[in-house]
């Protein structure tokens, strides 16, 4: 099947074109960027030489010749484009019979409300909001199969929800609000330059208090009320996520423990129990790790994950793969 990515130049387009030429029934049919990039007419090698001889792609602009192409000769198109700009163009690929795979946020709420409030825009094709399969692919897997639009869950989310899910499907949770202590390696603020994710600059601080666009992404899928707060660390890459959770009366560790059985045969999924993750143990994998410990009817769950590879390109590929009828983990393991 022949793949094409669109905003191919960022940390998650470069992640997910290496993924993708690694693959074994994949190919790697073109790389393009906006006529307004500088990127364009590079190769993608140029601006990641870790990938000289494997990534040696022009990356090309999306003009009117490139749709053309893309229509006549791609099966998937992934969109590693900004959250308005995938909302713009997901509709376009569609109607050309496309299997649509979006790594921003263009359509993983139900609500343009949501949008409004959380995104800054108002969603023009609120119509496909519903048609969307969230791509959680653990958790969704039929829903990614069959639809020809794939929202790739976000990277908090992700292991957020890895985390929480068990616990919420097994009806261990009581009602308060689940807080989520997250923190991110600066390739989850983008590749454009800014001061603030200056790697010289980023000292481990919180932002996006009570409003952060992830928020309601974990609410809607996990059913649940929580209080998300992130934060950018000065380090490349990964996400350490500690929750607090409070238990129903009378939960016992066993309980718990059986819960997360749900999760045990899902081959990009390890149970660590009460072993701490560490963002070591997930850098440059596709795993998510989770642990938890329990005292009382109080449940501190750790989750980590990759945010490039589980957080966003490998959990694309995962979705890819679902699409194909083939394992979760072709291309992502050995």
């Amino acid at each position: 099947m022949k793949v094409v990515i669109i905003g191919a130049s960022g940390y998650s387009g470069a992640e997910l074109a290496s993924l993708v030429v690694k693959h074994p029934q994949l190919t790697l049919a073109a790389c393009y960027v906006s006529e307004q990039s500088l990127d364009k007419g590079k190769l993608l090698s140029d601006l990641y030489p870790e990938h000289v001889g494997l990534l040696d792609s022009p990356l090309l602009p999306l003009g009117e010749s490139a749709y053309n192409d893309i229509e006549s000769s791609a099966d998937f198109v992934c969109l590693c484009t900004d959250h308005k700009v995938s909302v713009d163009l997901a509709p376009r690929f569609l109607k050309m019979g496309k299997k649509v795979f979006d790594l921003s946020g263009g359509y993983r709420l139900s609500s343009n409300k949501d949008y409004q409030t959380y995104y800054g825009f108002e969603h023009q094709h609120t119509e496909l909001l519903n048609e969307a399969a969230y791509g959680l692919a653990e958790w969704n897997s039929e829903a990614i199969a069959k639809a020809q639009l794939v929202a790739v869950a976000g990277c908090y989310p992700t292991a957020a929800l890895n985390a929480l899910k068990p616990l919420q499907q097994a009806g261990l949770l009581a009602e308060q609000t689940i807080i989520i202590n997250a923190v991110s390696g600066v390739t989850g603020a983008g590749r454009k330059a800014s001061v603030a994710t200056h790697f010289c600059e980023v000292s481990l601080a919180p932002y996006g208090l009570f409003n952060h666009r992830h928020s309601p992404e974990i609410e809607q899928h996990l059913d649940h009320k929580v209080l998300f707060t992130p934060h950018l660390g000065n380090f490349p890459r990964g996400i350490l996520e500690t929750i607090y959770v409070q238990l129903k009366a009378d939960v016992t560790p066993e309980q718990v423990a059986q819960a997360y059985q749900v999760l045990a045969d899902e081959p990009l999924i390890r149970l660590l129990g009460n072993k701490i993750p560490s963002i070591k143990g997930v850098a440059k994998q596709p795993f998510v790790d989770i642990a938890w410990q329990q005292q009382g009817s109080q449940l501190i769950v750790m989750a980590a994950i990759d945010n490039l590879l589980k957080g966003a390109a490998g959990q694309a590929l995962q979705c890819i793969n679902l699409a194909m009828g083939l394992p979760h983990s072709t291309g992502l393991k050995g």
